[in-house]
């Protein structure tokens, strides 16, 4: 049996060969991945799902490493190895410095980095403080790490709907329309429309399976979470 295998692992490196060395190690392992070989598509991916840890490489076009690290430090704690072939002392004081967790200096030993990320996995969850987890029977928010469980099993939510779920889970048994909704959860400079938070809520109950039932539709007005 595989183990490990809820945990979700972003890599980046715009060398094809050593991104498919680290992730069919990682696979191997259990973990589930997701590649990118620019720094833009990494944010790009960052948004669209939710990630247990990030492997950064240094170099790589459009947007180097340590960019990516600071602009992910500014919204999350997840654990960041950078990855690079320099060796410099200064290079890697200032990776340590900008937030990242650990720093692994190629060539490297694949075996090597795996322990390193169950290592950095390992404390990440020993440390979590607990009250930065919101629960309700079988729906857990972990607003550090941006994600979400119900009964355990972690869903795939976007950051829109990770937010949208966080709003209406802090605002327990408040109504919400939805243009307060959009005010709220999108920005006041959103081009986002009343479609784009029916569509949201939509997609939202759908990923929560049994929790789903806990967002009600308040007709003529919009929407509200309940215990």
């Amino acid at each position: 049996m595989k183990k490990m295998s809820r945990y979700k692992v972003l890599i980046a490196d715009d060398e094809e060969q050593m991104l498919m060395l680290v992730r069919s190690y990682l696979e191997k392992e259990g973990y589930q991945t997701v590649a990118a070989i620019d720094g833009e598509e990494v944010l790009a991916r960052w948004e669209q799902e939710s990630f247990d840890l990030v492997i950064l490489d240094i170099m790589m076009p459009k947007m180097d490493g340590f960019t990516v690290c600071q602009k992910i430090r500014e919204v999350s704690k997840v654990p960041i190895i950078m990855l690079t072939a320099k060796s410099e002392e200064l290079d890697r004081i200032h990776g340590l410095k900008i937030g990242a967790d650990d720093y692994i200096v190629k060539p490297f030993s694949p075996k090597e980095l795996v322990a390193r990320v169950e290592a950095l996995l390992r404390r990440s969850n020993d440390f979590k403080p607990r009250q930065n987890v919101l629960e309700l029977g079988d729906l857990a928010i972990d607003l550090e790490g941006y994600t979400a469980e119900v009964q355990g099993k972690r869903l795939n939510l976007t950051r829109k709907e990770f937010s949208l779920l966080e709003f209406l889970f802090n605002h327990r048994g408040q109504v919400f329309s939805r243009e307060q909704l959009l005010d709220h959860v999108w920005g006041l400079e959103s081009t986002g429309t009343l479609r784009t938070v029916d569509t949201h809520v939509k997609t939202l109950r759908i990923k929560l399976g049994s929790a789903g039932q806990l967002i009600k539709t308040v007709w003529g007005v919009g929407y509200k979470f309940e215990d």
